[in-house]
C-alpha cells in the first residue's frame, strides 16, 4: 500500500526544523518559533494532540530527541538544542515551564541532537564541536571537524556517529575519532542507523549513502534533485528522506535495488526533518510550520476530503522553472503524454495543459501521473541573469570588506531564502552563523513575492515580516543591525566580520555615500572620496537591542545561580536592581526622543559591571562588555573619578583575556567576540565631551593594545574597530593639543596598523585619517613631528597606495598628508 496522509498537526507558527518519534503515542517537533512541541494520543486510534509546549528562549529550537523514561523522570525526559547555544532538558512529569538541567559548553546554534536509552547525550553544533553528556555533565568534547556538525547519532552509550559540513562523517569510540568516512561532496545534513548494515547519510550533495561500519559504500540513492536535509529508517529496513526539493522519499528494497518506490510532495518549499514511528508511520515537518504524519496502513489514513485537500494544496504550488529547465509552455507536450507511465516513482513530467504550464510527478504504488504544480516563471524572467551557467531572477553583489571584490549570491524568489543563503556561505566559505544575516539581507533586498501561502503565512521571528515574504522593494538598510541574544531587531555583536558589508549613509571619515543595496552598487559604482582634513567627528559604536541585552544578561545571572560551582559570582538582589537601574536608563536616554532618566547611574553601578567583567566565565561575558559599551557612550560621569577610571578599564580589558597567550591563532570565537566589544567599548570612550583629565586612562588603553601582535586579530571588523580607536582619539588632537607623550604613542600605534594592515582597506583609510589629523594638529598647535616620526609616515604614505591601489581615497588622502608634512 502507498503512504498517504493520515494527520495535520497545527500548532507551530515558523518552519518545523526537527521532528522525534521514539513511540506510536508520542511525536516531539522543533520549530523556528522558538517553540518544542510534546504531542500524545491515547490510543492508536485517537488523534494526536498537543500535550505540553517548551519555550526554551527567544531564539530558534533546531532540534529535539528524547531520552525514554529513567527511575527519576517516569515519563522520560524531552532534549532541545537552538541558537541559544544551550542544551535544555526537561522531566516530562515535572513541568515545561522550565528546564531540569541547562547544559552550557557549546559557542553557536546547536544543530542536532541524539541519546541513547541510559540517558547519554549528543549534540552537534555550527561551532564545528559535537560534546557527550553523561548524568547532563559534559563526558567529552568531539573535536576533529572543520565545519559545523549538522548531524549526530548515539550508537550506544560509547560509540557516536558525527556528520560535517567539511563533507566527512566520523565514527568516534569515547572521545577518539576511530574512522572518517569520506565521499559526499557536500555538507552531510543527516544520518540513520540502519540495523545489521551500518548506517546512511544524506548531504547537500543531494545522494543518499548506506555505509557499512568499516567504511565500504553498499548504495548511493540518487533521486533527490536539491539538498537532503534528513533520514529516518522505519522498522522494515525503509529509508525514508526529506529535502529541498519539497519531497519525502521512500526507498524500499535498498540492499537489493536501492529503488525509491514513492515520493511525497509537500506543499511547502522545505522538508526540513523526517522521523518514523514504530508502527512504520512517517512524521515529517516544513518551512510552513506543520508537522505531518503519513502511513501505509488505510486504516490510518486521514477522510477522503483531507487527503483531497492536501493533494490540492501541492498541486496548486507553484513549482519554478529554472528549477526545471526554464523551458517554454508552448513547447511542451499536451495532455496526452500523460498517457505513458513513467519509469520510477518520482519522474517528472511537464505539460502544456491550454497554455497553462502544469508539473506531474509519477507515482509507482499508485501507477498514475500526480499533479505537483503549475509551472510559473517568476516576475522578470525576461531580464534573468545568469551565474555559473543557470538563470536566477536575481544575482546580488555582497560586499564583504573594502577594497575586497564583491562576491555573488544567486537567488530565485520561488527558493527557501535559507537555502540560498547556505549556499552563498558554503560556496564562498564563510562561517554558518551568518546565516540569518545573509536571510535577512536576501528578504530586503528581493521584491516581495508570497509563495505558496496565504496572509496568514507564519511570522519570520528574526524580521517580523511573512516567512517567504520580503518588504515591498525595501533595500537593506543600515539599521538592520544583528542582535546577538534574541535574532529580533537584530544588530552585528558577535560577528566578526562584516557580511553583508553595511549597507547604508554616509560614512563620517570619507563624506562618500554608500548604495543602498549591494544590487545598486552593481549598478551604480560608488565615487570614492578621502576625506578633507582635519575631521572632527569621532565614530561611536551606539546602536543596540537593550530588552533583548537585559533578558541575556538575566538569562545567563539564572544559569550561573543555579551552578553550586558558579553561584558566587551570580548578581543577587541590590546588585541585581543596579544592574537594571542601567538598562532602566540606558532605554530613557536612547528613547525617540530621548527622555531624562530620573536617577544617574554611579560609581555603584560600574562596580556590578567590574564584578561580571572579572568573575563571569569568559564565553557569557560578551553581554557585559555590550553593557559597558553603552555606559561608556552615555554616562561617562560614572567612571570618571581617575583611579575608577583606571579599575574600569583594567576589568574591561581582564574580561577579553587580556593578559592570556596570543597563539595559537585563530583564538576561540568567545575571545574574539569579546575583543571586538572590548574595542568598541574603547572607541566609545573618545566622545566629544570626554575628559582626558591627566592622560592616565588613555595611556593605559594604548599600553595595554601594544601588549597585543596586530596578527592576533585576524577578522577585518576587529582591526577595523581598533583603526577606530585611534581615529576617534586622533579628533580629540585636532580640538585640544595632546600632550607630547599621548601623540607619541598615539602615532606610532597608528603607524603600527598601516604599516602591518595588507588585506582590509577600510581598516588602513580609518587608520590614514587618524595620521591625516595628527600631523594637521601639529601644524595648528605648531608642534613639529620629531624627525624620526615624519620619516616613518612618509614611508607608510609613498607605499600604501600600492598596497590598496583599487581604493581611491587612499590615495587621494595619502597625497594630502604628504602635502601637509
Amino acid at each position: 500500500m502507498p503512504y498517504k496522509l493520515s494527520t495535520t498537526l497545527r500548532g507551530h507558527k515558523g518552519d518545523v526544523r526537527a521532528v522525534c518519534s521514539p513511540r506510536d503515542d508520542l511525536i516531539l517537533s522543533a520549530s523556528r518559533d522558538t517553540t518544542a512541541i510534546y504531542w500524545t494520543r491515547q490510543s492508536s486510534d485517537a488523534a494526536f494532540t498537543k500535550s505540553q509546549v517548551f519555550k526554551p528562549g527567544q531564539r530558534f529550537v533546531s532540534s529535539v530527541t528524547y531520552i525514554p523514561p529513567l527511575p527519576e523522570a517516569p515519563q522520560g525526559y524531552v532534549v532541545t538544542g537552538g541558537q541559544d547555544a544551550l542544551v535544555n532538558v526537561y522531566n516530562v512529569a515535572v513541568s515545561s515551564e522550565r528546564p531540569e538541567y541547562i547544559l552550557i559548553g557549546h559557542e553557536q546554534n546547536v544543530c542536532s541532537l541524539s541519546a541513547a536509552p541510559d540517558g547519554t547525550i549528543i549534540s552537534g553544533s555550527w561551532d564545528q564541536t559535537a560534546k557527550v553528556w553523561k548524568g547532563f555533565e559534559k563526558a567529552y568534547e568531539l573535536l576533529g571537524h572543520e565545519q559545523s556538525v549538522w548531524a549526530v547519532i548515539a550508537i550506544d552509550p560509547s560509540q557516536f556517529l558525527t556528520g560535517s559540513a567539511d563533507n566527512t562523517i566520523k565514527l568516534w569510540h569515547q572521545n577518539k575519532a576511530v574512522k572518517t568516512f569520506t565521499g559526499h561532496t557536500q555538507a552531510v545534513r543527516g544520518l540513520a542507523l540502519i540495523p545489521e548494515i551500518g548506517f546512511a547519510s544524506c548531504a547537500n550533495d543531494g545522494t543518499i549513502r548506506v555505509w557499512t561500519m568499516e567504511g565500504d559504500i553498499v548504495h548511493i540513492l540518487s533521486g533527490h534533485t536539491s539538498f537532503v536535509y534528513s533520514l529516518a529508517v522505519t522498522s522494515r529496513g525503509d529509508i525514508i528522506s526529506g529535502g529541498e526539493d519539497r519531497t519525502v522519499r521512500i526507498w524500499r528494497g535498498m540492499f537489493l535495488y536501492g529503488e525509491c518506490v514513492q515520493s511525497i510532495v509537500h506543499p511547502a518549499i522545505s522538508v526540513w526533518a523526517v522521523s518514523t514511528l514504530p508502527n512504520t508511520d512517517i512524521v515529517t515537518g516544513c518551512s510552513d510550520g506543520l508537522v505531518r504524519v503519513f502511513s501505509r496502513v488505510e486504516e490510518r489514513w486521514a477522510s477522503d476530503e483531507e487527503v483531497r485537500n492536501f493533494e490540492v494544496d501541492v498541486a496548486a504550488h507553484a513549482v519554478p522553472a529554472p528549477t526545471v529547465g526554464g523551458v517554454k509552455v508552448n513547447t511542451l507536450p499536451g495532455m496526452d503524454a500523460l498517457i505513458t507511465p513513467g519509469l520510477k516513482s518520482g519522474d517528472v513530467k511537464m505539460i502544456n495543459n491550454r497554455g497553462v504550464g502544469e508539473v506531474y510527478q509519477w507515482d509507482g504504488i499508485r501507477h498514475k501521473w500526480e499533479k505537483v504544480g503549475n509551472l510559473t516563471d517568476a516576475p522578470g524572467t525576461s531580464n534573468k541573469q545568469t551565474f555559473e551557467g543557470k538563470q536566477y531572477d536575481y544575482v546580488f553583489d555582497v560586499d564583504i570588506q573594502e577594497g575586497a571584490p564583491s562576491l555573488k549570491l544567486p537567488y530565485n524568489i520561488t527558493e527557501n531564502p535559507y537555502t540560498a543563503a547556505q549556499r552563498f556561505l558554503e560556496r564562498n566559505d564563510l562561517p554558518m552563523h551568518f546565516l540569518d544575516q545573509v536571510v535577512s539581507f536576501i528578504q530586503k533586498s528581493a521584491e516581495s513575492v508570497t509563495l505558496g501561502s496565504s496572509a496568514t503565512a507564519p511570522s519570520d521571528p528574526f524580521t517580523g515580516a511573512s516567512r517567504y515574504q520580503a518588504s515591498q522593494g525595501a533595500p537593506a538598510s543600515s539599521g538592520d543591525f544583528m542582535d546577538p541574544f534574541t535574532g529580533a531587531s537584530r544588530y552585528r555583536v558577535p560577528s566578526v566580520s562584516s557580511l553583508p558589508a553595511p549597507l547604508s549613509t554616509a560614512e563620517p571619515w570619507s563624506g562618500a555615500s554608500r548604495p543602498a543595496n549591494n544590487a545598486a552598487a552593481a549598478a551604480s559604482p560608488q565615487t570614492q572620496s578621502a576625506a578633507k582634513l582635519p575631521v572632527h567627528t569621532p565614530h561611536l559604536f551606539l546602536q543596540a537591542n537593550i530588552p533583548a541585552m537585559q533578558a541575556k544578561l538575566h538569562q545567563f545571572n539564572d544559569l550561573l545561580r543555579q551552578e553550586i560551582s558558579a553561584s558566587s559570582a551570580a548578581l543577587y538582589n541590590r546588585d541585581l536592581s543596579y544592574l537594571d537601574d542601567m538598562f532602566s536608563f540606558l532605554t530613557k536616554i536612547s528613547a525617540t526622543p530621548p527622555t531624562q532618566p530620573n536617577f544617574p547611574v554611579t560609581p555603584n553601578h560600574i562596580e556590578v559591571l567590574i564584578h561580571l567583567l572579572i568573575k563571569w566565565p569568559s564565553a557569557q561575558r560578551f553581554p557585559v562588555l555590550d553593557l559597558s559599551r553603552l555606559i561608556i557612550a552615555h554616562a561617562p560621569e560614572s567612571y570618571a573619578e581617575p583611579e575608577f577610571t583606571t579599575r574600569f578599564f583594567n576589568a574591561l580589558f581582564e574580561g577579553a583575556e587580556w593578559s592570556q597567550p596570543w597563539t595559537p591563532l585563530p583564538l576561540p570565537k568567545f575571545r574574539e567576540t569579546n575583543i571586538l566589544l572590548l574595542f568598541r567599548a574603547l572607541a566609545n570612550a573618545f566622545k566629544d565631551d570626554s575628559t582626558i583629565g591627566d592622560g592616565a586612562w588613555i595611556k593605559l588603553i594604548f599600553e595595554k593594545i601594544q601588549q597585543a601582535p596586530y596578527a592576533a586579530f585576524t577578522k577585518p571588523q576587529t582591526r577595523m574597530t581598533l583603526s577606530t580607536i585611534y581615529f576617534n582619539m586622533s579628533c580629540r588632537g585636532v580640538r585640544e593639543q595632546l600632550d607630547p607623550g599621548l601623540r607619541s604613542a598615539l602615532l606610532a600605534l597608528v603607524l603600527s596598523v598601516l604599516q602591518n594592515e595588507t588585506e582590509d582597506a577600510e581598516t588602513a583609510y580609518r587608520a590614514l585619517v587618524a595620521l591625516g589629523n595628527i600631523v594637521y594638529a601639529a601644524k595648528q598647535f605648531n608642534s613639529p613631528l620629531q624627525p624620526t616620526q615624519e620619516s616613518s609616515a612618509r614611508a607608510v604614505l609613498n607605499t600604501l597606495p600600492a598596497t590598496f591601489a583599487a581604493d581611491v581615497r587612499v590615495r587621494n588622502l595619502s597625497q594630502d598628508i604628504l602635502a601637509l608634512l
